[in-house]
């Protein structure tokens, strides 16, 4: 046996499912059935896990704060997910594109057809942090379901290198992980279990790598201002329908009326968080932005000082 087969073969993602051994005699029920069964495992699972994924909050919003940027790196589902997580912060919280990127082994084409063999270049992992121009501002946060997979070790250990943060989501154990040698700063591992179909990590290991992605994007915009409450206050008016929303939560959250909303968003370029910091601290524009800007963007800070 090869060492690599070794490898895999003590993995808890590659291994079979009791549960689910005779799914091939079921009926169309029951393997629906199967499937929620498991998949009801996943999210106590990421439970488990809430310390460490705040430990990968903090570093992203500290790299937010400074101006830094977040990559996810990953091969096949995991790298599916990263991409997709990276392309909706920007129209969700307003962000620029470069704030949060996804990097996928094999490129673009990677992502709607599978590119066999792109995940075992461990080199071409490394230079992932050199070809986006990765610095000590940036975090990196690797995808592997199993933990193993070498493009994603590459950029970890080239990250790890140049003193860049890193952080691991894998379904794999935290021992697993530290038997294969890979050091980072943070490792989120929900534990859960062996998949329905044995080694098809596309199930209950991507939703669980889709619940931490969420949590850990969401959790650093909130951080970092991009809501006041549970509502998102970046909204940047691209088209109409987007300067009617920014119109309806001012309203909301200030109780004005829509002629006082649109007058304060036209004054303001659309800034939808120096509008509500005019009205509710009752200030001029100027002193709003300075505030905002005093408070790190945190429009309940603004308005308290």
């Amino acid at each position: 046996m090869t060492k690599l087969f070794e490898e895999i073969a003590s993995l808890s993602t590659e291994q079979n499912n009791p549960n689910t051994k005779n799914i091939d005699t079921l009926s169309s029920i029951e393997i629906l059935e199967c499937i929620n069964n498991e998949d009801a495992l996943v999210i106590p699972a990421v439970k488990n896990e809430i310390e460490h994924i705040a430990q990968a909050v903090e570093l992203v919003v500290n790299a937010f704060r400074n101006g830094g940027r977040l990559f996810y790196v990953g091969a096949g589902t995991s790298g599916r997910l990263g991409v997709v997580d990276a392309s909706e912060c920007p129209p969700t919280f307003g962000v620029d594109p470069e704030m949060v990127q996804g990097i996928i082994a094999g490129g673009d084409k990677a992502m709607f057809k599978a590119q066999e063999g792109a995940e075992d270049s461990f080199e071409n992992g490394e230079r992932v942090i050199q070809d986006y121009s990765i610095n000590q501002h940036d975090v990196v946060c690797g995808i592997a379901a199993s933990g193993r997979t070498p493009f994603v070790r590459g950029a970890l250990h080239a990250a790890k290198k140049s003193s860049i943060p890193t952080i691991l989501i894998t379904t794999n154990s935290k021992d697993t992980i530290r038997e294969l040698g890979i050091d980072v700063d943070c490792v989120i591992a929900p534990q859960v279990g062996a998949e329905v179909i044995a080694g098809s990590t596309r199930m209950k290991s991507g939703s669980a790598q889709k619940l931490v992605l969420n949590m850990i994007t969401t959790a650093s915009m909130v951080r970092i201002g991009k809501t006041f409450g549970n509502i998102m206050v970046d909204v940047q008016p691209t088209n109409a329908k987007l300067k009617e929303r920014a119109k309806k939560i001012m309203m909301e959250l200030t109780g004005c009326t829509y002629p006082v909303a649109e007058n304060t968003l036209l004054n303001t370029g659309f800034s939808v968080k120096t509008g509500l910091v005019m009205l509710l601290a009752n200030v001029s524009q100027e002193e709003a932005r300075q505030r905002l800007q005093d408070a790190n963007g945190l429009v309940r800070n603004a308005i308290q000082r």
